[in-house]
């Protein structure tokens, strides 16, 4: 392909047409990315912020261009700032292509959890399960990490962490790579306004989901109903095979789109 291009434009035009392309594919990759998010309006936002810096250059309009320009001077700590969350998670959704998560299917973690979830539903436990996939969780939970367990991830062992007279069972259970890594421990709260229907457990796991790509499964202790938070995805009233089927998913190995396995995500955000 280069060749042909070498033989009618020479080398310089070949290398050009390269770069284009390669920018086109990072712009059409990132607007995939952002596609449904408050970065998408955002990014629209700036895209006509440019547009008119553009334009008041073209007319000489001195004063405008003179603000725009000091303001996309600073535009890179601007996008740090602002998109840091959109940005973690864009680099999250690079990597997964070389990640392997397929420990919790192999090791039949995720079957004993949909044992555990299924038991605590039918008896009104409430609970918090958080299932760790790429982001490592332990600067999300810091100096509240809970109660260190490190054990074979059981339904046992996860219906006595959240027996009602255990004193850790107000707290979320993390599980990492098939295995119980800590207990009791207390999540960042979202700012979203949520249904009445909704307490602390629902507000902890989309606090955490929005800032990880983590999978946090809810157990209500008012009705019994499971809820998964992941993403910027919130999906209610699961039953056991469905949430069996939704979980070996996103822990499959290789790259995982969410939006491709809940066909539903977009109408949740």
């Amino acid at each position: 392909m280069l060749n042909f291009f070498e033989n009618i434009f020479g080398f310089n035009a070949a290398v050009a047409l390269l770069d284009i392309f390669i920018v086109a594919f990072v712009i059409y990759w990132l607007m995939l990315m952002f596609k449904g998010t408050r970065a998408e309006r955002m990014l629209w936002g700036l895209g006509i912020i440019v547009t008119v810096y553009f334009v008041s250059q073209r007319f000489e309009l001195l004063t405008l261009h003179w603000i725009l320009s000091n303001f996309l001077s600073s535009i890179v700590i601007f996008i740090i700032v602002v998109f840091q969350q959109d940005i973690r998670r864009a680099l999250v959704h690079m990597g997964k292509p070389f990640s392997t998560r397929d420990s919790m299917n192999s090791d039949g973690a995720l079957e004993e959890i949909v044992k555990a979830v299924a038991s605590m539903s039918g008896t009104r436990t409430g609970g918090i399960i958080v299932l760790e996939r790429s982001i490592d969780l332990s600067d999300f939970i810091g100096e509240v990490a809970g109660l260190e367990i490190d054990a074979k991830v059981s339904k046992e062992l996860i219906l006595s962490i959240f027996n009602p007279s255990s004193p850790i069972h107000d707290g979320a259970v993390i599980i990492r790579k098939g295995r119980v890594l800590s207990a009791g421990c207390i999540l960042p709260l979202t700012n979203k306004e949520l249904s009445k229907s909704m307490g602390t457990r629902h507000r902890a796991a989309i606090g955490l989901a929005e800032e990880t790509d983590a999978a946090i499964i809810v157990v209500s202790e008012e009705t019994g109903e499971v809820t998964l938070a992941v993403e910027d995805g919130l999906f209610v009233d699961l039953g056991p095979e469905k949430l069996r089927a939704d979980l070996k998913k996103l822990f499959a190995g290789g790259f995982a789109d969410t939006e491709a396995i809940f066909p539903w995500r977009a109408r949740s955000k």
